[in-house]
């Protein structure tokens, strides 16, 4: 190998590691400086302490809070196997999250059989319905069908911060700014039965959606109301 393809193989080693270093140090700064609420999380925590499992699901979009509060609980969380989702991985992994690699374009059924033996196991799954392409604020089968394997409940979450700033990419991913309110609100948990048709199977999946948006619609409230 040549002096120019070495370096090139070194640089793209060393680059997820730094990137991801890079972005979770800022989002810890971040972080660290909300004025942040968080209601109903214990039910949450007295899953995991009892060891009964959980899909924890927020759109793709509003991630930077949760992965703040979900700071070494030991949860999982699926990662793509893009070259994005190596970042992804250093970056998670950073926050204490157990990782599984895999994604609705690679290694998707292999990566959802897997997250559903942990949560049956007792794991809890820290999981974005409709990432990692989207379309944007819509409910994928996955989170369901991983609920429906392990025979757990799904936990909706909202979550909201104000000042924020939107990026311009598909999931129109929040960042709060610096000492920002944050509000993140954990809704009651949805049971996805093991014997549904698929008309059931689809209300269940929109019930997920419409409690999603209806708690951040909550947190957003709370978050521009300065109740925080």
């Amino acid at each position: 190998m040549s002096k120019s393809g070495e370096k090139q193989d070194w640089w793209q080693r060393l680059r997820p590691k730094l990137l991801g270093f890079i972005i979770w140090s800022l989002a810890r700064a971040v972080g660290l400086s909300l004025r942040l609420k968080v209601f109903n999380f214990d039910q949450v925590l007295q899953r995991a302490q009892e060891g009964r499992g959980a899909v924890l699901v927020t759109w793709h979009g509003r991630s930077f809070i949760p992965a703040n509060v979900f700071k070494g609980k030991g949860f999982w969380a699926i990662i793509s196997l893009s070259r994005d989702g190596e970042i992804q991985n250093h970056i998670f992994r950073r926050f204490g999250f157990r990782i599984i690699r895999g994604s609705t374009g690679r290694g998707g059924i292999r990566a959802a059989l897997e997250a559903a033996r942990r949560v049956a196991e007792g794991g809890i799954l820290a999981f974005t319905p409709d990432g990692p392409r989207g379309p944007n604020r819509q409910v994928q089968p996955g989170a369901l069908f991983i609920a429906q394997k392990a025979k757990c409940p799904i936990i909706p979450a909202g979550v909201a911060a104000y000042p924020c700033k939107l990026l311009p990419t598909w999931d129109r991913y929040m960042i709060p700014l610096p000492f920002a309110r944050g509000v993140f609100i954990f809704g009651e948990p949805i049971d996805v039965p093991e014997n549904i048709s698929e008309e059931q199977f689809e209300q269940l999946r929109q019930e997920v959606e419409e409690a999603i948006n209806t708690l951040e619609q909550q947190a957003e409230q709370m978050a521009r109301a300065k109740r925080v």
